[in-house]
């Protein structure tokens, strides 16, 4: 009898179940506390489980970040809808997803961008991370009225991004307090600093 009969999941609730168990370890102890054996003993299942199902640690961390950065792709969007038919206020909104999207899953955050612990060389981590990386862009290209392929929109995409990811940080720092304050920062501060990022400006630079 399989790890997965002797625990009573079928095969797909205990790939959930270990994906589960190691986003509650990131959070309490990081990615350097994780473990197979762990993950495991939360999931409820034997120790030999994980490394069944997922070959190795980076082969579960890896699982983990794909589903991050699909949960990425839908606060994206979301952010995005919300900016309604303006090219700028949907641009923004993308960024104000970016950031909802690290304080939601703060360990997933962290670990889809450690390629050291991840299997660098997986084709569905490569295609959701193109994915995330092309929702920006197009968004930046419909503000500057650009092609998507135009090496202004890949600056400009990358200058928005480090925006955002380091505002997410400071905020799972705690630079800018507990996550009553967090919120109320993700809901007053980021959009002033958004609107101070206007790279329609300098749309007469693009050559």
């Amino acid at each position: 009898m399989n790890p997965a009969s002797k625990s009573g999941y079928h095969h797909g609730d205990l790939r959930d179940a270990l994906v589960s168990a190691t986003d509650r370890i990131l959070i309490e102890r990081g990615l350097d506390g994780f473990s197979l054996r762990e993950a495991a003993r939360r999931a409820g299942v034997s120790a030999g489980a994980p490394a069944h199902h997922f070959g190795s640690v980076s082969g579960l961390l890896t699982e983990v970040a794909i589903r991050g950065f699909e949960e990425l792709v839908a606060f994206l969007r979301a952010g995005e809808a919300e900016g309604g038919t303006d090219p700028l206020a949907r641009l923004h909104g993308q960024g104000t997803g970016y950031v909802r999207f690290a304080v939601a899953f703060p360990g997933r955050f962290a670990l889809m961008f450690r390629k050291d612990r991840l299997d660098d060389g997986n084709e569905r981590l490569l295609l959701v991370g193109e994915t995330a990386r092309h929702e920006l862009e197009r968004a930046m290209a419909a503000c500057l009225g650009r092609d998507v392929s135009s090496p202004h929109v890949a600056l400009a995409a990358m200058g928005a991004w480090s925006l955002v990811h380091g505002f997410a940080h400071l905020a799972l720092d705690g630079k800018l307090g507990g996550p009553a304050a967090v919120a109320v920062a993700i809901d007053d501060m980021l959009p002033q600093l958004l609107a101070m990022y206007r790279p329609d400006r300098e749309r007469q630079g693009d050559v």
